[in-house]
């Protein structure tokens, strides 16, 4: 089912990040992810994250897809050309993939291979046309496709606690314009000002997944405020995970990821967890949250 669908419902759409392995076994990712199948509506596959070396998100999407489990495919423009691109969309609507999340990409200077040579032909306002394009059966060049042309659901990111958020407010109104059907933000801790950011696209009439990063360790929210532009874990929400001993943390931390859910679910259409690995822990973080 498109995801476009899921909101259409009217209900509460919760999505989870799914990062494929460096290698070819993916039994362990596909067993975490087994579990979630009653709760998550959609499993969002990573595109080389981070620009290190992994699995691809083509791959893994086919196999979540034959299990009976809805994905949503990353693609990024940093590492394929413009025909590349518009050969991976085909790719994944002959493979019967419905959902794309359409992104520019991190630099691979911050990968694990930073003498990799970065592509980025398009950006993904242009990667979200393109593929718009290729629905309506035109590639980029305005050549025809043959026979029916593919079908799928948008998505974009956008980031509501940049500073300044004009910015974003102006590319997602170009995303949207370019094809974007739903966003994804990136990890939302202030929740005043993401009230703020809601009122103020609330006119877009698009829905907006608020994102959620499970908290690991007050060194890693100090990490994400020091070197995640857009992100800012306030200092109540770090003393409260140091306040406890270190045994207690995965509980605390669960705890503080239930709460911002139960927080943020009336402001928006979805919640998009990020669990960095802790994907064991969701079914436990959406019950403490009432979902």
């Amino acid at each position: 089912m498109k995801l476009i669908d899921r909101f259409k419902q009217g209900k509460c759409v919760l999505t989870c990040e799914a990062g494929p392995p460096k290698g070819i076994e993916i039994a362990q990712l596909i067993a975490e992810l087994e579990p979630l199948r009653p709760k998550i509506d959609a499993f969002n596959v990573t595109d080389l994250q981070s620009s290190v070396l992994r699995v691809g998100s083509l791959a893994v999407c086919r196999i979540l897809s034959e299990k009976g489990l809805e994905p949503v495919m990353q693609l990024t423009c940093r590492d394929r050309n413009r025909l590349a691109l518009q050969s991976d969309v085909l790719n994944a609507a002959v493979l019967g993939i419905k959902n794309l999340l359409c992104l520019t990409g991190d630099h691979p200077k911050l990968g694990d291979h930073p003498q990799a040579m970065p592509v980025f032909d398009l950006d993904s306002v242009q990667l979200l046309s393109a593929v718009k394009n290729l629905t309506k059966g035109k590639d980029m060049a305005g050549n025809d496709l043959e026979g029916r042309p593919p079908e799928f659901c948008l998505g974009a990111v956008v980031n509501p606690g940049a500073d300044p958020l004009e910015p974003q407010i102006l590319k997602m109104e170009k995303k949207i314009q370019a094809g974007a059907e739903f966003f994804q933000t990136q990890a939302v801790y202030e929740l005043k000002k993401f009230a703020g950011f809601m009122g103020r696209v609330k006119h877009f009439n698009v829905p907006v997944m608020a994102g959620i990063v499970l908290l690991k360790s007050p060194a890693m929210a100090k990490f994400m405020n020091a070197n995640v532009a857009g992100i800012h874990v306030p200092d109540e929400i770090i003393n409260e995970l140091a306040s406890v001993p270190k045994d207690k943390r995965v509980h605390k931390s669960l705890e503080i990821a239930a709460r911002l859910i139960r927080e943020l679910k009336g402001l928006c259409q979805g919640i998009h967890i990020m669990s960095l690995g802790w994907e064991r822990h969701i079914p436990t973080v959406l019950e403490m949250a009432g979902l």
